[in-house]
């Protein structure tokens, strides 16, 4: 167990307990923790970190009443900048949203500007919010995944605890640029243990990744306990500093629990993904 798991930050978590949900709007149920705590581990310095990035969050049971009492419904895009000094707790988050449900609001900007406001507050950086209702039927499409998929390789695997020292380099050395991804990550949660399910993409360019390695990494996050921000930045680190990548880009999709899916991006050449990306999981 690492040190962030023990610490008093996370004592005051709402995973794992019995909670009551309010209907009634309440900025307070949100629970920010301190990203600090993982970054420690990884000596990721956060006055000059080594990635871009950003957490995109989908909620997909967004609701409110608007003034004669009729509910509204609509899917939000949450983005928060991987610069931020906290990351959200993922049932604080779900009981906030759930807070909108028997309030009254003039107008879904009204609603918007609020989101935008505590969210920003809760993790001391700008936070972008977007509401699309449901006739807005293509705003979050599915999309192929882009480059090599990994996941058919005929590989013995017999490791399923974290494991850096497995990512190797492939034997010809050649510099490359290429594309891969897996959908056989899996990771737990942090506090409950509850499984985390995702698909990754792992775009860089340097000294060719063996890909049986890469796959054979991926799974061993499969008994790790982590949250879905920490894991894709260890995974972004454990690359670079194992295999000394040049350029680097990893985007993992996780899929949705109650309501709310989690999908972290880190980068050294630039804060937003140059791809679109949704799987059919989420």
């Amino acid at each position: 167990m690492t040190d962030y798991e023990n610490s008093p930050e996370l004592k005051g978590t709402l995973l794992g307990q019995e909670t009551q949900y309010k209907d009634q709007y309440d900025a307070s149920l949100l629970f920010p923790i301190a990203r600090k705590l993982n970054r420690d581990e990884l000596n990721i310095d956060e006055a000059a970190l080594p990635f871009y990035g950003e957490d995109t969050w989908t909620g997909y049971e967004l609701s409110w009443l608007n003034n004669k009492g009729k509910p509204q419904v609509a899917v939000a895009e949450f983005v928060f900048p991987c610069q931020s000094s906290h990351i959200i707790e993922s049932k604080s988050f779900k009981l906030y949203l759930n807070s909108f449900n028997q309030t009254r609001f003039a107008s879904q900007e009204i609603v918007q500007d609020l989101l935008v406001k505590d969210l920003s507050a809760g993790c001391n950086a700008p936070v972008e919010v977007r509401i699309y209702g449901p006739e807005v039927f293509n705003c979050i499409a599915n999309t192929p995944m882009p480059g090599v998929c990994i996941d058919d390789l005929d590989i013995e695997v017999d490791c399923y605890d974290l494991n850096k020292q497995l990512l190797q380099l492939a034997p010809n050395q050649d510099t490359v640029t290429e594309t891969l991804h897996s959908h056989l990550l899996k990771s737990n949660c942090l506090i409950t243990s509850q499984p985390d399910w995702a698909s990754i993409v792992i775009r860089y360019t340097g000294k060719q990744i063996c890909h049986e390695s890469l796959l054979r990494y991926l799974i061993s996050f499969r008994s790790h306990n982590e949250f879905h921000e920490q894991c894709v930045e260890r995974i972004y680190c454990d690359i670079q500093q194992q295999l000394g990548i040049s350029e680097l880009e990893v985007y993992a999709r996780y899929t949705r629990r109650g309501g709310l899916d989690i999908n972290p991006f880190r980068s050294n050449r630039q804060n937003k993904t140059s791809f679109s990306l949704k799987i059919n999981r989420q």
